[in-house]
């Protein structure tokens, strides 16, 4: 008896010490203790995130179910900043996980980001769809004129109220249940769609083995391209891909006309092989789910419901801002081939014009006419000039924001602070104006960024969001 109430004791204390072990190692269930809050990247590995994403899931349900069961009448900050601030743990896993799916994606965070889709989108749906809870939302928002609300909170409110309506709360039981279907097919067919793209942009793979195939090219990136070859094992040789860095260089000086055409071909047709990576199905399938969950909010389009948030209203006034845009982009667009084509006949060698040549022939016009190549235009658009430029951009709209009193300073992170050792400390900048605080990275990755592909699962704003930029000093509740 006392041997098993020995072990008994022992297995408890083994739960109790595995469980705290477990929370203390991870860094996302409390919040990052660093200088600026920069996230702790040093400590973070793949195996956290899950075990995040399902406890803020867990302590979302909880601080949202405090919410339904208080027995106060609904108010803005009882209600509305008690549901804005009720994630703590899943906006800080959702800021880190979705930024490094997008920028720094690996086979492991594919995988995870496709089994978590699904979760995610049913938790997003058990808020929005909460009747209990969007009947709060409602009768504060039903009171909005009379409470008195900075011109902040009036936007949080009607974002709220906003983002339930959109997402189906007054929708009734039949189309809900089919709503939360759609959105949960929706939450995997998206990464997989720029999954497929991303696949098929680092499989390509141009090598070139004779020196005579390199015309045009300038020596610091056939440098670069020997480079990449001895990586893949091919040392002797000079390879080139899709990614932008060197898509687009080759595409601009390679006098290798069918290497030109080979190239800008591979990149069109990314998803477009018929292989494992074809996007054709998936992209049907997209375009229709994404019509029936339109119409069943209401909207006639896809295009109409994503554009009713916006200044557009709808795709009407779209198509008429670029039918208009088209009126003055089209002639000179023409009016551009046509002197790209009378280059291109002084060869001599009979060719007309193609999309793969436009780079090209572009480069040859501009040295031709004004005797000055992209080359030239380089020393003032180094990394050093790039960033004091967009500093300054900072600094601009922080007067534009009639904030002239406050200084604002830029300021680069040294060794001092506890920065992620990912990332060079000379890299990370703090961007402050006395009203909030950005903190930049700088992070150099071509091979597993998505080229502006977003394939953030499909979900409403009351779920886990994206990072705000902006983290204020003081509770103003600025919409960031």
């Amino acid at each position: 008896m006392m041997i098993k109430k020995t072990l008994t004791i022992l297995a408890a204390s083994c739960m109790m010490y595995s469980c705290t072990t477990k929370t203390e190692s991870n860094p996302f269930f409390t919040e990052f203790q660093t200088e600026y809050g920069v996230p702790s990247f040093d400590k973070i590995k793949l195996e956290h995130y899950e075990p995040a994403f399902l406890k803020g899931i867990e302590e979302q349900k909880q601080n949202i179910e405090a919410i339904i069961e208080s027995p106060e009448v609904p108010t803005f900050e009882n209600t509305i900043v008690a549901l804005d601030n009720s994630a703590p743990i899943l906006d800080r896993v959702s800021a880190i996980f979705f930024n490094m799916t997008d920028a720094e994606t690996t086979d492991s965070l594919t995988e995870l980001s496709i089994k978590l889709a699904p979760v995610l989108s049913e938790h997003e749906d058990n808020i929005s769809l909460n009747q209990t809870l969007f009947k709060r939302i409602n009768d504060v928002y039903q009171q909005k004129d009379s409470l008195n609300l900075t011109i902040e909170q009036q936007r949080l409110l009607d974002k709220t109220y906003k983002s339930f309506v959109r997402s189906g709360a007054n929708l009734d039981t039949k189309q809900q249940a089919r709503l939360r279907e759609i959105n949960k097919e929706l939450s995997t067919l998206g990464i997989t769609f720029s999954n497929n793209v991303l696949n098929e942009n680092n499989a390509f793979q141009l090598f070139v083995d004779k020196q005579e195939d390199l015309a045009g090219l300038p020596e610091w990136f056939c440098q670069s391209a020997a480079e990449e070859a001895k990586a893949a094992g091919q040392p002797g040789k000079w390879l080139f891909t899709l990614h932008n860095a060197s898509r687009l260089p080759f595409l601009q000086y390679s006098e290798n006309r069918p290497l030109r055409e080979k190239m800008y071909k591979a990149y069109i047709n990314r998803g477009n092989n018929n292989d494992k990576n074809d996007n054709k199905e998936v992209i049907s399938k997209i375009i229709s789910l994404r019509l029936e969950k339109a119409n069943l909010l209401g909207f006639d389009c896809y295009a109409n419901f994503v554009l009713d948030e916006t200044m557009a209203k709808n795709a009407n006034n779209v198509m008429d801002l670029l039918n208009n845009l088209w009126s003055y982009a089209l002639p000179k667009a023409k009016s551009g081939a046509a002197e790209l084509q009378q280059l291109m006949d002084k060869e001599g060698k009979g060719e007309k014009l193609e999309a793969w040549d436009w780079w090209y022939y572009t480069e040859k016009l501009r040295k031709e006419k004004y005797n000055l190549s992209e080359e030239d235009t380089k020393p003032y658009f180094k990394l050093e000039n790039v960033r004091e430029g967009a500093f300054a951009g900072v600094a601009e709209l922080a007067d534009a924001r009639d904030l002239k009193s406050r200084e604002v300073t830029l300021v680069p992170v040294r060794a001092r602070s506890p920065a992620p050792n990912q990332y060079n400390p000379n890299q990370i900048f703090l961007i402050g104006d006395g009203f909030g605080l950005f903190v930049f990275f700088e992070k150099f990755e071509d091979t597993h960024f998505r080229n502006g592909v977003v394939k953030r699962p499909e979900s409403k704003p009351r779920g886990p969001r994206k990072p705000k930029l902006v983290k204020d000093k003081e509770d103003n509740y600025e919409n960031h």
